[in-house]
């Protein structure tokens, strides 16, 4: 695996930024940024279309769009937002779920969705915000849920059936209605025991559907878990090597180190814990730490 950029972006809490007049500010991360507009004058610039931004108006930005919000040249414009990084929320959705959203990134070519002031998911968005201090796991749940409600009924259309049967199309069921802890849960001999065929065809089949081996991915899983405890939670490094299910302290820093750069410890002390404790948490970030981070690239894990 390649060595990425270590930016890190924090998902499902709300953030505010400001940018100052005739400025930009770019969300340009992987996953999805829901936006609120707070205060102030401004505008949503794509490359074919422009649109004023009105108070209280939200924006459904895919992490691959290349619009930005520019404050007007007289006043500058507050904007809400949190960030969904959908590879973060294994156990929670499935690869199918995850699939479904890069797709919807895809269709929509980058655009972004508007919701107006008066509709339901900016009154939802507009609550969410002003509870925005108060954090813990409540709020992270409300957010995630007013993300799901933005894309209406389309979470309800049917997957498309793949054009090979049998084996491919029983790995594929698997990966779409398991979640991707599920892969961590099981053994390589047990999942062709489910798809019923060799190890042979389902080591090609997993990586046609995937991307990467299976035990790749089930490292990709693990590492994923470890990153998001080292930067929510007080545990020891020994203590989330072990959380993420690997064996010993060494061969996490070993896969740690070849996947993202730089040690665990490092990678907790960059991104702002100290002493155990995450400051990052509380959400307020000072400015030119949020633009800095929004215009870094994300990697998310297939």
């Amino acid at each position: 695996m390649n060595k990425l950029s270590h930016s890190y972006e924090p998902h499902l809490a709300v953030r505010e930024i400001s940018v100052l007049p005739g400025k930009e500010w770019v969300p340009g991360v992987a996953g999805w940024f829901m936006v609120r507009v707070e205060d102030g004058a401004g505008y949503w610039l794509e490359a074919k279309s422009s649109m004023e931004l009105e108070v209280g108006t939200v924006l459904l930005i895919p992490g691959n769009g290349q619009g930005r919000v520019r404050a007007s040249q007289l006043n500058g414009v507050s904007l809400n937002c949190f960030s969904v990084m959908p590879a973060r929320l294994t156990g929670l959705i499935t690869l199918g779920e995850q699939h479904f959203l890069k797709q919807a990134a895809s269709r929509q070519e980058g655009t972004c969705r508007f919701f107006p002031a008066q509709s339901e998911v900016a009154s939802k968005a507009a609550e969410l915000c002003a509870e925005r201090n108060q954090g813990g796991i409540l709020l992270r749940v409300k957010l995630l849920e007013l993300f799901v409600e933005a894309f209406g009924t389309q979470w309800e259309e049917p997957m498309p059936k793949p054009m090979n049967a049998d084996a491919r199309e029983r790995l594929q069921l698997f990966l779409r209605e398991s979640p991707p802890d599920a892969l961590l849960e099981i053994s390589f001999t047990q999942l062709a025991e489910i798809t019923r065929c060799t190890a042979r065809h389902l080591s090609r089949i997993f990586y046609d559907l995937t991307g990467m081996s299976f035990r790749d991915k089930r490292a990709e899983i693990r590492l994923a878990r470890a990153r998001d405890l080292l930067a929510t939670s007080e545990s020891k490094v020994v203590e989330v090597a072990l959380e993420s299910g690997f064996k010993s302290l060494s061969l996490f820093n070993l896969m740690f180190v070849k996947r993202f750069g730089i040690s665990p410890g490092r990678w907790r002390q960059k991104h702002g814990i100290k002493d155990g404790k995450n400051n990052p948490r509380n959400g307020k970030l000072d400015n030119f730490r949020l633009l800095k981070n929004a215009k870094q690239s994300l990697y998310a894990p297939g």
